[in-house]
This record gives C-alpha cells, sequence and structure tokens, in this order.
C-alpha cells in the first residue's frame, strides 16, 4: 500500500540517521529501488544514461513529465523528486513556476531540483511560496558543464569556498528542505553539512553529508560510459546481462528453446 511521504518526515531524518537517495527513471525501478530509499530522483541524467546522449541539457520538460511518471506508478513511500531540466527555469522566477507547476501537475511528484546558487534564490521562494517543495543543487552542475573539462570539483579556493557557502544560506533562506552537494572538496563540504539547517546529500562530496545519492546504473555497473571517482559499484549487472543474452543466444540457435511448456496448445477437449 503506497503512502505519501511527508517532507518534514525528510528532513526529521537530519541527526538520526544517514539518508538514502538514488536515481529512478522507470517503473521497475522504482519498484524495486522504492522500499531502501528516502528519496527517489528522477533526474536529467536520464538523458546520458537511457538515452546515451553526451550531456544532460538535452532532457526537456516533457522527457522529465514522462519518466517522472512512470517513476510515481510504481513508488510506494520514498520521496519523488523531479529535475528541472536545463533551459526550464533559469531565465526568471515565472518560467520556473510554469516548469515546475507542469512537472508537479502532469507527475504528482513531491518536489522538484533545481541547479544553482544564490542566483536562484529567488527562483526557489518563487516555488516555494507558490507551494512547490526545492531540493537545492550546489557545487559542480552539470546542466553547466558543455565539455568533459568543465566537469572540475569545486570548493578548492577561498574564493570558491566562500561562495559554496553563501549559495547554500541563499538555498535554504529561500526555502529549500534540501541541498545536493556535488563535487564539492572535503573539507568545504563537510563545513557546510555541519551549519546547514536542512539535511545536506553529497554526491562526490562529504562522508559528514546528512546522506548521498548516486546514479543508479553507475551503482548496479549499468552505466558503459565514464565513471567518476565517487562511484562505488555494488554490482556488475552488465556482465550478468551480457551472459543471460549468450545463454539465449545459445539456446535459440541449438533449439532448446522454447520447449513445449513455452508455447500454447488447443484445449483438450
Amino acid at each position: 500500500m503506497s503512502v505519501k511521504p511527508e517532507i518534514s518526515d525528510f528532513i526529521a531524518l537530519k541527526g538520526q540517521r544517514k539518508i538514502v537517495c538514488l536515481t529512478a527513471y522507470s517503473a521497475p525501478m522504482a519498484h524495486a529501488l522504492d522500499p531502501h530509499c528516502d528519496l527517489l530522483l528522477v533526474g536529467d541524467s536520464v538523458a546520458m544514461v537511457i538515452y546515451g546522449m553526451d550531456t544532460t541539457q538535452n532532457a526537456d520538460l516533457d522527457m522529465m513529465i514522462r519518466h517522472g511518471q512512470a517513476v510515481m506508478r510504481r513508488r510506494q513511500s520514498a520521496l519523488v523528486v523531479i529535475d528541472l531540466p536545463a533551459g526550464s527555469y533559469e531565465n526568471s522566477p515565472a518560467q520556473a513556476l510554469a516548469s515546475a507547476a507542469e512537472i508537479m501537475a502532469k507527475t504528482g511528484a513531491d518536489a522538484v531540483k533545481l541547479e544553482g546558487g544564490s542566483d536562484l534564490a529567488p527562483h526557489v521562494k518563487c516555488l516555494v511560496d507558490s507551494g512547490i517543495p526545492v531540493l537545492g543543487h550546489i557545487g559542480l552542475l552539470p546542466q553547466h558543464a558543455v565539455a568533459g573539462a568543465a566537469f572540475r570539483i569545486t570548493g578548492r579556493s577561498d574564493e570558491e569556498s566562500a561562495q559554496l557557502h553563501a549559495d547554500a544560506d541563499a538555498l535554504v533562506a529561500a526555502g529549500v528542505f534540501g541541498i545536493v552537494m556535488e563535487g564539492v572538496i572535503e573539507p568545504v563540504a563537510a563545513s557546510i553539512a555541519q551549519s546547514c539547517a536542512v539535511p545536506t546529500i553529497g554526491i562526490g562530496a562529504s562522508a559528514v553529508c546528512d546522506g548521498q545519492i548516486l546514479v543508479t546504473e553507475d551503482v548496479l555497473g549499468l552505466y558503459d560510459a565514464f565513471t567518476p571517482k565517487f562511484v562505488r559499484k555494488f554490482a556488475n549487472l552488465q556482465d550478468d546481462i551480457g551472459a543471460a543474452a549468450a545463454g539465449y543466444r545459445a539456446a535459440v540457435i541449438d533449439g532448446s528453446f522454447p520447449t513445449r511448456d513455452h508455447l500454447f496448445w488447443p484445449k483438450k477437449t
């Protein structure tokens, strides 16, 4: 039986135990992950992981809504958050509100996520004031990266460290219920996590963060492109799938599949 999660319950996990988050783009994956996760993110990484695109920038509202609907069909108790794709919210708070409202109305998700810091505080406030919960995202911002070289770790300089702290403070003041920190060096990420009033979720950041998130296909060894340093593979399903396909091929060619048990026969009279 599905139990609608509450944002307040997610926030209450801060300081109680670590928060478990993974990405999900399909109904079967949501069904498998839901019992083990506090939050499922329908990330714009779907553009790369599922569609084979080079960046997340090719995701659009229709793509996010389609996959958000799929995940919501199998969600039971985890919070479901959907990324606002690049180009759908940056121009103005009004644009962000229109995009977020469309996603929420068409999917029934619990919240949206957007990338950016202090500059997007007005956008966040507009959404929150309109009743749409927002998860923030600071540090490495994939939507802003136009090439692999742009995927750089942040917080190495005093200026970057100060900006990250300011970004986190501005997002909290604007009303986010949590902040994803991606690609932030350990001391800076730890400092922000310790001082932040809302849960912090790390991805290539600090173990001090209140929780962690990874792309599920990375965790399962299913994504065949570059694997970031911060990923730990907990399985290698790519090999398992290859072995299953090879077994299927052999059975089809040698005639051992299908057998009589796999076929339909006239009913006996």
